[in-house]
């Protein structure tokens, strides 16, 4: 049972300038990934995640800031499919909008690449020697969920229930919701340490993990933004 959030219930007080253009960055940059045809293989090789990059002698000797960051921070904007792309955009969209209006535009953007960042170091140490490429604006937006825990707690979250062929539609805690989603992340990534191979692939787990560690620690060392308050004028008599 996965709960799919749908929309939060927290008052905003500006536009979400930045979760609109990641969001339109992702949409755009998987078009281009679908133009592609056979060549997308090449682009994900290239801006894809590779562990065996960072953790391999062979890797090590030819690694550079440039081959380490370039696939770090490009892989978030590649999916690997429709429901990929979708079911990270609509995260992105459901907790991204609160994060951005506590913390600001610059502040936002700060804890989106390093929630990614932080994710993708945590991945490359539980994934080394992997030659398999990860791709996915998964690790970052795990950070905004990891702000948006610490920041929010007691909001109440519209999240749809699938059992069987029915879907529930219910008001989540975000603490209870998120708290859920990480623990799924954390213990499937243990469970898979088991059985993964070099040149299996599947899903990031341990990348969420890091993403959202970073996010609750951002949210904690980073102050919300002032807001200014209202001018009252005063009419003597």
């Amino acid at each position: 049972m996965v709960p799919i959030p749908i929309n939060d219930h927290i008052r905003r007080h500006s536009f979400w300038f930045i979760t609109f253009a990641l969001i339109a960055a992702n949409v755009v940059a998987f078009m281009f990934e679908l133009s592609l045809g056979r060549d997308l293989d090449r682009l994900i090789y290239v801006f894809g995640i590779i562990p065996a990059r960072y953790t391999t002698p062979r890797g090590l000797a030819t690694l550079s800031p440039q081959s380490f960051f370039v696939p770090v921070f490009g892989s978030m904007f590649l999916h690997g499919g429709w429901l990929h792309l979708l079911g990270n955009m609509l995260f992105l969209f459901v907790f991204g909008r609160s994060v951005e209006d506590r913390f600001g535009h610059m502040k936002f953007t700060l804890i989106y690449f390093l929630g990614g960042l932080g994710g993708a170091i945590v991945h490359i140490f539980f994934s080394a020697g992997s030659r398999v490429p990860s791709i996915g604006a998964s690790g970052a937006i795990a950070g905004v969920l990891g702000a948006y825990a610490l920041s929010f707690p007691g909001a109440r979250i519209t999240t749809i229930i699938p059992l069987f062929f029915f879907f529930w539609t219910v008001e989540v805690p975000a603490l209870l919701l998120l708290g859920y989603w990480f623990l799924i992340q954390f213990f499937t990534g243990f469970a898979m340490l088991a059985i993964q191979s070099a040149t299996g692939g599947g899903v990031a787990w341990w990348a969420h993990v890091g993403g959202f560690l970073v996010g609750l620690f951002l949210a904690f060392t980073l102050p919300p933004r002032r807001r200014r308050r209202p001018v009252v004028e005063v009419v003597r008599v």
